[in-house]
């Protein structure tokens, strides 16, 4: 056995070790997302606007290390708190189930004042008639609605609270309030402000609502105070935490927000393992019948690949304390479309393989020139995805950002196995002489048929098809995009028995909420989807519980997203698009040496994409960021069909001076077609299996898959190929 032989053995075995070591145990290696064990991710802002210019530079700092101490109380782990932009920060909160208590938590700014109150009749009164006097504030007692007017000169303010704690009256009512712990600069200025003035009414402001305004009956020289206004236990523990970590530097607001409960991420998790187990199976079996040796060999390095994908990520979560990535929804959908593409590289060498065979080369040879001769239109398939999951990573957010890593470790991955493990184990079989022949199922032989005399018909059928795909898109307008790009909040409810969407409605009519859309589902009858332009949460919940009391529902889910934050996800997705398609027409051009070869790859992904998209609308799906990320596959996909069949043109114009370039494109068609049909058949099962098996929210991702899959297999032979000959004739008259 060669030294070469022996590496590769060496190679081969401490990638199975190694993925095997960082993938187990899983609840361990592999960090879930939100999405699939409950939780809320929050896009906040910091309204910069609101404080002067020396605060702002460092009020984001400052409001991400006080809404760190906050949030700590809620004993949510591996809790993500970081700056995004310039005035946004991204909190994570895995396994949050209370979603009030967290978003007023966070949202609290927590400004807290002690202001003297003037009881001057006049002044007062020329205040409420819209003539403050000047340095003073016209405030209304929180809950009761009486005026105070306020000195803004004469206050303390809470930034010399030490400590905060809910305590109870002993006054028999067992009343929550607030007990204050000053500081020693903080007691020296609340001693000296009650000294001042006893027998006068001390306001307590909080975030510019006045709770109450005491008397002071002497002077408090101890350094304590109470803050009181008919507080529930919660409120006012809240209110104590928000006092201890400090007050935030600036308001902030909820400009996207997803929460995911508990049982919908249980779901979640089943149901993507149930399309892996079932798509992986079907692709398996396929191989196993059709390739029989040569497909076991593949299924071999498709368990590996899988393996060594969930490793990868166990891995990067090691080096960096378990939160360099998550495996989200999103992300368990580009794994198993990355079995897809190993499946396609695998398909490719066993077909050049069958080529060599038939032409004559012993075994040995023939696989040696089966895997030279793939090797560079799988690496160009691969480098053209790579392409479009670095565009997804760079533009994307949350869950579109984890399909990203994953879809790119996997393609990575997928060029070792297919090329370098299979290879290594053929090599072992060939030097042990226990490989004599490659018997292989034939599903098209010799085929001659003329794909370029059609070519007009096809060019005006898919002028057609375009044009309608652009009607049904712009037709819908606003109602086309989801909440990720058009804003707004929708709640998902799971109700026990089914439920018509007509008692829905009435039912939030009497809470007044008006203006919803109710969605449900064939399969799940039961889960209703509430869409709504504003947040209606807490009204929506009150009227299901009030008016629908005989069918109890439970949240699984509540999304919102900001219009500002909607408008800008619209652009970053337009950006991956347009940067996705540049990215792959310069390679295409630079590979091929023609930029006709790229223009006309890139017009047919853009066939893919308009085709997808408008049949999706049309069939009443919303554009959301998850099909964004199915579109740039698509792409990555339709290109990958398109180079195949441009590398074997490429390889019969090297063969001969002479050529006619309509008969070169017909015959590179005929010999490809086999090895198009079989991928297409594989990663549409793998797809299928998400369709049927991997829940609602991968229903319109696995359906967009699927359109323009089947879109790709037909612009890369209709459209693809014949327009680089109507080019050339153009150019030659």
């Amino acid at each position: 056995m060669s030294k070469q032989l022996q590496f590769r053995i060496f190679v081969v075995l401490a990638s199975i070790a190694a993925s095997l070591y960082f993938t187990f145990p899983l609840e361990k290696r592999i960090n879930l997302g939100l999405d699939l064990k409950g939780g809320m991710h929050l896009v906040l802002r910091v309204e910069l606007e609101k404080i002067t210019e020396e605060a702002k530079k460092d009020a984001v700092v400052r409001a991400i290390e006080i809404l760190r101490n906050r949030i700590d109380s809620l004993g949510s782990g591996e809790t993500v708190i970081q700056r995004q932009g310039e005035d946004q920060i991204i909190v994570q909160l895995p396994g949050v189930t209370d979603r009030q208590k967290a978003l007023n938590m966070i949202g609290q700014v927590a400004q807290l004042e002690f202001s003297l109150v003037n009881d001057d009749p006049a002044l007062l009164r020329e205040a409420l008639a819209g003539k403050i006097p000047e340095g003073y504030d016209l405030k209304y007692v929180k809950g009761k609605g009486s005026p105070v007017l306020l000195d803004k000169s004469i206050s303390v303010k809470g930034e010399g609270i030490s400590d905060a704690r809910v305590d109870m009256s002993a006054n028999g009512f067992m009343e929550p309030h607030i007990a204050l712990t000053f500081n020693a600069k903080g007691a020296k200025d609340f001693a000296d402000l009650t000294r001042k003035h006893v027998g006068e009414q001390l306001a307590i402001v909080l975030d510019g609502e006045v709770l109450s305004h005491p008397n002071i009956q002497e002077a408090i020289l101890d350094g304590h105070a109470q803050i009181t206004g008919q507080f529930t236990f919660d409120e006012a523990s809240l209110l104590a935490l928000s006092l201890r970590s400090g007050s935030l530097p600036a308001p902030m607001h909820v400009e996207e927000e997803r929460t995911i409960g508990p049982l919908l991420g249980k779901d979640s998790i089943n149901a993507g393992i149930k399309a892996t187990i079932i798509g992986g199976t079907s692709v398996a079996v396929f191989m196993l019948i059709y390739y029989l040796l040569a497909g076991f060999i593949s299924v071999f390095a498709l368990v590996l690949n899988l393996f060594i994908v969930t490793g990868t990520l166990g891995l990067l979560n090691l080096l960096v304390g378990g939160s360099a990535v998550t495996l989200t929804l999103p992300g368990i959908a580009g794994i198993i479309l990355t079995l897809g593409m190993a499946v396609d590289a695998n398909i490719l060498i066993n077909e050049r393989i069958r080529e060599e065979v038939n032409n004559g080369r012993p075994l040995a040879t023939a696989i040696t020139n089966g895997y030279n001769r793939a090797f560079a239109a799988i690496f160009d398939s691969h480098l053209t995805n790579l392409i479009a999951a670095f565009m997804l990573f760079q533009f994307g957010s949350g869950p579109v950002k984890g399909f990203a890593v994953t879809l790119t470790i996997g393609i990575i991955t997928s060029l070792f196995t297919a090329l370098y493990v299979t290879r290594t184990i053929f090599m072992i079989l060939l030097k042990g002489n226990h490989l004599k022949s490659l018997p292989m199922l034939r599903f098209l032989s010799n085929t001659k048929i003329d794909f370029i005399k059609i070519r007009y018909f096809c060019f005006a059928l898919s002028i057609i098809i375009i044009i309608g795909s652009m009607a049904a898109f712009f037709q819908k307008k606003e109602a086309a995009y989801g909440i990720d790009f058009a804003g707004g909040q929708i709640q998902e409810y799971q109700f026990e028995k089914p439920i018509a969407s007509e008692a829905i409605r009435d039912a939030l009519k009497s809470s007044n909420v008006s203006d919803v859309v109710i969605q449900r589902f064939e399969k799940t009858p039961q889960n209703v989807i509430i869409r709504t332009a504003e947040d209606t949460h807490t009204a929506v919940d009150k009227a299901l519980k009030e008016k629908l009391s005989d069918n109890p529902a439970e949240l699984l889910r509540i999304e919102k997203v900001g219009p500002i934050v909607g408008k800008h996800l619209r652009q970053q997705a337009l950006l991956a698009i347009i940067f996705a398609m540049g990215g792959i027409l310069v390679y295409i051009a630079y590979r091929f040496k023609h930029l006709d070869f790229a223009v006309a790859g890139v017009i047919a992904l853009i066939h893919d994409v308009i085709v997808a998209l408008g049949l999706l609308v049309f069939f009443g799906y919303q554009v959301d960021l998850l099909i964004v990320t199915a579109l740039l596959t698509i792409a990555g996909f339709s290109i990958s069909d398109t180079i195949v069949i441009y590398d074997r043109v490429r390889e019969n114009i090297s063969k001969t001076k002479k050529y006619d370039l309509a008969e070169i494109i017909n015959l590179s068609i005929n010999q490809t077609l086999s090895r198009t049909i079989l991928t297409s058949v594989t990663v549409l099962l793998v797809v299928v299996s998400l369709f049927f098996f991997g829940g609602e929210v991968l229903h319109a991702f696995s359906l967009c898959l699927m359109i323009g899959f089947l879109a790709g297999i037909y612009s890369s032979v209709y459209v693809a190929a014949p327009l680089v000959l109507f080019w050339e004739k153009r150019q030659k008259k």
